[in-house]
Parts: C-alpha cells; structure tokens; sequence
C-alpha cells in the first residue's frame, strides 16, 4: 500500500538523465557556451536539448524572476528561489536594448516560460510593455504566453505585431481555480480577454495544462468548447509532471486525489529527469480525449513534452505557427 509520501528513488545517486539544480552562474555559462554570444535576458530556449521538447527553435524571456499566482502544480519552485516572490529584474530595459541589438529577430521570443509576464505590478510598472514596444520597433515575432487578463491593456501592440497570446486555463470551475491557481484571475476574465484579443485580430490559443486525473481531467470537453468560442484556433496540452516541491504542494491541497495518483506516478510511471510521468498509456488517453475534442471543434492540437507526437495536428506543438509573418517594412511603421 502506497504510504503517500515521496518515492525513496527520488533522492537517488543521480544519473545522466537527473536535472540537477545548477546555480545561476554555472547555467549562464552554459549557455554561453552552447549559443556561442554573450546571453543575458533573452535566452535560447530549451538548450539542453531535451528530446522529449518538440517546439521550435526559439528564444525564451521572462520580464520578471518569479510568478505571483502561486500555482500549486508550478515547476518553476525547483529552480527559482522564492519562485513566489515577484520581482523586477535589474536594468531590464537596457539588457533587452543589448540583446536585441545581437539575437537574430526573425525567431519567435516565448514570454514566459517561467513566470507570468503579466503579473499585478506590471500593471504599474509596465516593463512588460515596454519590451514590447521594443520588440515592435525590432521587427520581432512575439508569443504571450499567460493567466492574466492585464494581457489585454496591450491590444495596441500585439495587434500591430506578429504574435500570438496562449492563455492557461485549467479548469472553469471557480472553486477547483482558487485552489490550483490561488493568487491567479478566475478563469472567465481569461476567456474575456481571449475573446477580446481575438476580435481585435491577435491569434490566441489555449493552453490546457497540466491535466491532473481525478481533478481537472472530466472538463476536457467543457474547456475546448470554451476557448473555440474566444476565436482560438490551437490547443497545447500536457499531464501534471510532479517534482517533488510540486507534489508536495498538490498533495496538501488535495490529499484525496493524491492517494490515488501516487501509484500512478511512483509504481506504474517513468522519471524523466526531475519529473515524473503518469505511465504512457494512461498520458495516451488523456492526450487523445484533447485531440478528440479539439478534431470536433475544428482545432489543431499538440501535446507537450509528452513524448506523443503522432498526436500533433497543429504545424508547432505551441502554437506559434499562428504568428503572423508580416515583413518588417510593415512592422516598423510604429
């Protein structure tokens, strides 16, 4: 009988498939290294090189170290300290000038990966849109990706540049939100605010995930239907990949629905790196009841670092083939 807390192997001797949390300096270095240019903010995503990673090549970029929303299921607590804890990072502007002045602009800069680009100080602070702005003036191709509805007092910019905005949402129950995603806004002003970047002509699509069996996972349908009728056009999905500061977390909030999941994930399931996955069959079936629902609304779909690429029917895994591929001599009328 599963006892519920952590499998012992998770504290194992590491292997070459194990993340081990690098410092700071030890990652920039790296990077350095593997892009071959002096990295600051604006970084090369996915530069491990991780095979299960089907997105294309592109640049990451987080405005901001640390997310408000103090989602139970974030990964980012096993790498950023005080995850969250919301700040600024030091002279941003300046180092985003710097670094657009030598990345190669035609490549789509994904903000953020890690923490939310509009967290409630952007509201007054407004650095997000002023890398924007400058994105804008450089001719960059831009993808949002976000729980906030703040995302919209932008419409001027992301309408006049080539993007997309992909919105989490991952459940449309008020309740089951407030515990997911405590400090985030509720999920129908994200589906508000995707209609209206919709209507005013900027792509949006949905990012349904993590799946979480037994919590979120009776409202596929329900959310697909939901986001077809903001005008998105793509839905990416994945399954929750427990590690253990995120496990711990969910089991607290949710300690039935853990008792269940726990021998799926540390009896029948794989560890990829720090992470650990439901087994295949079940990620199968859950990934295949999105692409269901997504085939019957007219949307393309893809499933993210879940290994099942015969799934895919979008031409990217995240969405930013619905970027616009405006020429910059129409960009740079701004």
């Amino acid at each position: 009988m599963w006892s519920g807390g952590l499998p012992k192997k998770w504290f194992g001797r590491a292997t070459s498939s194990t993340i081990i949390e690098w410092p700071a300096a030890l990652i920039s270095a790296h990077l350095l290294i593997k892009c071959g240019a002096c990295v600051d903010v604006i970084r090369e995503f996915d530069p491990w090189g991780d095979p299960l990673c089907t997105c294309p090549k592109k640049y990451g970029f987080n405005p901001y170290t640390g997310c408000a929303y103090r989602c139970v299921y974030c990964y980012i607590t096993s790498y950023i300290p005080r995850a969250f804890e919301c700040r600024v990072k030091k002279n941003l502007i300046v180092r985003v000038k710097r670094d657009l002045q030598r990345m190669e602009t035609r490549q789509v800069i994904s903000m953020s990966n890690s923490s939310d680009p509009y967290p409630p100080i952007e509201a007054k602070l407004k650095l997000t849109r002023a890398c924007l702005e400058l994105f804008l003036s450089e001719g960059c191709r831009v993808q949002a990706i976000t729980k906030s509805s703040l995302v919209t007092r932008d419409v001027d910019l992301l309408s006049r540049l080539p993007s997309v905005v992909s919105f989490t949402i991952t459940t449309l129950k008020r309740d089951l939100g407030r515990k997911l995603e405590p400090r985030a806004p509720p999920p129908e002003r994200r589906l508000t605010a995707m209609r209206e970047l919709s209507d005013a002509g900027v792509p949006v699509s949905l990012r349904l995930d993590p799946i979480i069996p037994g919590l979120n996972d009776t409202e596929i349908e329900r959310i697909v239907k939901a986001a077809v009728a903001t005008g998105a056009k793509h839905v990416t999905s994945s399954t929750f990949k427990p590690r253990p500061d995120s496990w711990h977390r969910v089991r607290r909030v949710f300690p039935e629905a853990t008792a269940k999941l726990a021998p799926l994930y540390f009896e029948r399931g794989e560890r990829h790196h720090n992470s650990w996955y439901l087994p295949r069959e079940l990620r199968l079936g859950l990934m295949g009841q999105v692409k269901r629902a997504c085939d019957e609304n007219g949307l393309t779909f893809a499933s993210c670092r879940e290994g099942l690429r015969e799934l895919t029917t979008g031409a990217s895994c995240d969405g930013s083939h619905l970027i616009s591929r405006r020429g910059s001599a129409d960009l740079l009328t701004y």
